[in-house]
C-alpha cells in the first residue's frame, strides 16, 4: 500500500484480564480522530510484532490499530504460559482477553466503530467472539479462515502428520514453511523469528479443536447478530482454508444462520498468510475499501457496550 503514514505512535502497553492476567498489547495510532479502530487477532505460532507493515498502512488510511499477544505467544509467554501453551483457562481464555481489548478501545475511542481482524487460529477466536460478543463490533474480517470442524476431524482421522498436511502441496518444500506465503523473505523471517514457532502444546491445541462442533452449530451461529457484516479473505492454495472450499462452507453457514452480509475473497495462487504475501497491497487495498464500505453502511452507528 502506497503513502504509509509520516508520523504514527507505536505504543507497547498491559491490560488486565479477568484472571488478573497480564494482558500485552500494542497500538498503532495516527494524528487525530481514527475514522475506526481495528482489532488485530493473531495466528498459532506468532506474535503481533509481525503485523506492524499491515498496521501502518491501516494508519496511513485513517484507522487506528491495536492488537494483543495471545497467552502463551510473543510478550505473553511467561511460566505459567510458555511458549505454545494457553495455560489452565485454555482457547476461552483468549477469547476473553480480545473482549477486554475491545472494551479498551471503546473506552479510548467511543465514536470509532470497531472492526476485528482475525488471523488463522485469531480467525477461530474471532469465530468464538462473535456468537457471544458481536453487538461490540461494526465487522469482523476472518483471515486465513475456514471450517475448524473440518480440520478436527482430518487431524483425528490422522490422514497424514500435521506437517504434512499444511506442508506437503508445496513439495519439493524449500523449508516446512512454505505454506505460509510465497514470500521466502517473509518465510525465512518467521523461522528466524525466536518467537515464532510451529506448533502447540498438545492441550492446548485439544482446547482449541474442542471448540469445532460450537463453531458448526447452526443455533450458536444464529445467536450472532443479523446485520453485523462480515469478510472471509483466503489464499487459494492455504490448507487451513482446504483451498478455498472451507472458506466457501464457512460463508454457508453464516448466511443460513441469518447473517445477510458475508463476502468471500479468495486470491488464486496465494498462500495463507495474506498479509505477508507476494500481494500483499492488492490485499490492504480490498481490505481498506471494504471497511470504508462497512463502515459507510453502518452510517456511524456506534455499537453498544
Amino acid at each position: 500500500m502506497k503513502g504509509l503514514a509520516p508520523m504514527f505512535r507505536h505504543v507497547h502497553f498491559e491490560i488486565s484480564s479477568s484472571d488478573v492476567h497480564a494482558i500485552p498489547c500494542s497500538s498503532w495510532t495516527g494524528p487525530g480522530n481514527p475514522r475506526a479502530v481495528i482489532q488485530l487477532a493473531h495466528g498459532m505460532g506468532e506474535h503481533i510484532g509481525r503485523y506492524d507493515w499491515s498496521a501502518r498502512s491501516l494508519v496511513a488510511a485513517g484507522f487506528a490499530v491495536f492488537g494483543n499477544d495471545h497467552r502463551g505467544h510473543g510478550r505473553a509467554i511467561t511460566p505459567s504460559t510458555p511458549m505454545g501453551d494457553f495455560g489452565e483457562g485454555g482457547f476461552a481464555s483468549l477469547i476473553s482477553d480480545m473482549r477486554a481489548l475491545s472494551r479498551h478501545c471503546r473506552a479510548l475511542f467511543h465514536d470509532a466503530p470497531l472492526i476485528l481482524l482475525g488471523h488463522s487460529m485469531g480467525s477461530f477466536a474471532a469465530q468464538l467472539y462473535c456468537i457471544d460478543d458481536a453487538n461490540l463490533l461494526a465487522g469482523v474480517i476472518l483471515s486465513g479462515s475456514g471450517a475448524l470442524d473440518q480440520i478436527a476431524a482430518a487431524v483425528s482421522a490422522h490422514i497424514a502428520p500435521l506437517d504434512d498436511m499444511l506442508n506437503g502441496a508445496f513439495a519439493p518444500a524449500r523449508t516446512p514453511f512454505d505454506w505460509l506465503t510465497r514470500d521466502q523473505i517473509a518465510v525465512d523471517a518467521f523461522i528466524a523469528d525466536p518467537l515464532c514457532f510451529p506448533e502447540l502444546t498438545a492441550r492446548s491445541a485439544e482446547s482449541v479443536l474442542g471448540f469445532a462442533p460450537l463453531l458448526a452449530d447452526p443455533d450458536k451461529l444464529a445467536k450472532i447478530r443479523h446485520d453485523l457484516s462480515l469478510l472471509l479473505i483466503s489464499g487459494g492454495l492455504d490448507p487451513i482454508g482446504n483451498q478455498g472450499q472451507g472458506v466457501e462452507l464457512l460463508a454457508q453457514r453464516y448466511r443460513a444462520a441469518g447473517l445477510n452480509d458475508v463476502q468471500t475473497k479468495v486470491y488464486e495462487g496465494a498462500r495463507h498468510e495474506l498479509l505477508n504475501e507476494v500481494n500483499r497491497d492488492e490485499v490492504l487495498e480490498h481490505l481498506t475499501d471494504w471497511i470504508e464500505t462497512t463502515l459507510g453502511e453502518a452510517q456511524g452507528e456506534r455499537c453498544p457496550l
